[in-house]
């Protein structure tokens, strides 16, 4: 490796799809603050126009408290002087061709600047619509892909995937590249195109049939779950992301392609300062709603670990690959970003933890009293899960109660309706059960000899690009940054 990090962003020109999403916030927060000499950032975001996407940058990445470092070093004015002069916000949608950009002045413009391609846009909802999962995470990331090979001095393209791909496998799971057209249900082949064909085709009979919004919806949800499990996926979301690896590995030609799978993110553990978490993200349902005193019984195996793994670790390891691979024509390398291998947590040391904090500093309730919480029963089956919750709770209205945990719907309506939502509930059980029960350990091995050539050959001795999860002491991290962070950015207490 040539350079570090630091020297390796500055007079860079980057495009970065998936802002104003948690990921991509971080990754553009610790660029500007460690090298304010990029050059510039294009930030693809969901916008009618430039004006819309100008203010989605403002309320939804610049002002949040995630940029309060920046801007208590730098002052407000200088921060938003810095804003105006290094990111450029581009209303846009990958889903679309030429990532929906209408302005052929800017097009141009970007094809002949940019440098680093990332794309971090996805739609990351288990239960996706098929259509959506499909032309955002599968096609979407194609169109990312042709984008940049239009872009006369790329160097690289980083593509932000998820380690849980490999679907429902287990054992030691590799960094190793999808072969397109590969189905993990073994006996089948996977084509992509009939795979949209399909999609195509069911959208147009739901609209033929004159169905409601809501029954197209539903319909786009199933055939989605379906299409996944058929070819050996759990879910619409891994299936469509998959997809999405294998087109871009099949046409990157000699585009340096890096994909990064990283496992479950949680808040940041150092910068630009512990705990900030965005929304509550996989495992953070489960704590709150325990902490909430709503949940008596879990489904998952208290022997199984939990990949968890730091934002900001996940952005130190994304900067640091696009600096070991920029310029290296024709490559392809996969990298797990997680932690299972090295340092794994399980559920049961989750458990604990979040036992003993909020024992120790209970939630209040909405009338000022303490919320007592109990061991709870853990449950290490779904057939377990589903027998005790048959003989302990006789009413659907107490199932309900217990698994508003992770479907909190409004108070007003809560338990209208209760068999549609305890199917619903259920429904969300069974999406989560793959991830409580999952029995894989996700290999590092490129990731590790990438942390080791770096300290091998690399001063950057302050720990600005720590991704080693080595250096994480769970106990510490859960009850002292994590637990807190939800507490404060996502609950607002």
């Amino acid at each position: 490796m040539e350079s570090n990090c630091v020297q390796f962003l500055g007079d860079k020109t980057i495009l970065i799809t998936g802002a104003p999403g948690f990921l991509a916030k971080v990754l553009v927060e610790k660029i500007l603050r460690l090298q304010p000499n990029v050059k510039k950032m294009y930030l693809l975001l969901r916008a009618s126009d430039d004006k819309a996407a100008m203010q989605r940058l403002r309320s939804e990445v610049v002002e949040i408290d995630l940029f309060r470092v920046l801007r208590k070093d730098l002052g407000e004015e200088n921060l938003n002087a810095l804003v105006r002069e290094k990111i450029v916000p581009v209303p846009g949608d990958i889903s679309v061709h030429n990532l929906g950009l209408k302005d052929s002045d800017l097009l141009q413009r970007m094809w002949s600047e940019i440098d680093i391609i990332i794309n971090i846009a996805a739609t990351t909802n288990f239960d996706e619509r098929y259509d959506i999962g499909l032309g955002i995470n599968t096609f979407g990331a194609l169109n990312v892909l042709n984008f940049a090979k239009k872009c006369v001095k790329a160097q690289l393209l980083l593509h932000v995937s998820t380690a849980y791909v490999c679907g429902e496998n287990t054992g030691l799971l590799l960094e190793k590249p999808f072969k397109m057209g590969e189905s993990l249900s073994g006996d089948k082949k996977l084509d992509i195109n009939v795979e949209f064909e399909l999609m195509k085709q069911k959208l147009k009979e739901l609209e033929h049939q004159d169905c409601s919004e809501e029954e197209i919806s539903q319909s786009m949800k199933d055939l989605g779950m379906s299409r996944a499990k058929l070819h050996g996926w759990p879910n619409t979301y891994v299936f469509t992301k998959a997809m999405g690896e294998m087109l871009i590995g099949n046409s990157r030609e000699n585009l340096p392609l890096v994909i990064i799978r990283p496992t479950m993110i949680t808040s940041t553990l150092a910068e630009p300062f512990p705990g900030w978490i965005e929304g509550l993200r996989t495992i953070d349902s489960v704590i709150v709603a325990y902490g909430k005193g709503r949940l008596k019984c879990f489904l998952a195996d208290s022997n199984s670990v939990f990949d968890l793994i730091p934002a900001d670790m996940v952005v130190n390891a994304m900067i640091a690959t696009a600096t070991a691979h920029s310029g290296e024509t024709g490559i392809q390398t996969i990298y797990h970003v997680g932690s299972s291998f090295q340092n794994p947590i399980t559920f049961g040391q989750l458990h604990e933890n979040a036992a003993r904090y909020f024992t120790k500093k209970p939630l209040v309730a909405r009338n000022g009293s303490p919320i007592i919480v109990s061991k709870g029963t853990i449950l290490p089956t779904m057939a377990q899960f589903s027998l005790y919750m048959t003989l302990r709770y006789k009413l659907p209205l107490q199932i309900l109660r217990l698994i508003n945990i992770i479907y909190p719907w409004s108070e007003g309506d809560k338990y209208n309706d209760l068999s549609r939502k305890l199917k619903l509930a259920m429904r969300l059980v069974e999406l989560y059960e793959p991830y409580l029960l999952f029995k894989g350990i996700f290999d590092d091995l490129n990731t590790e000899r990438l942390r080791k050539r770096r300290k091998e050959n690399i001063k950057e001795m302050d720990g600005s690009f720590e991704f080693d999860p080595k250096s994480i002491n769970w106990d510490d991290y859960i009850a002292n940054i994590h637990i807190p962070g939800l507490i404060t950015y996502v609950l607002k207490q």
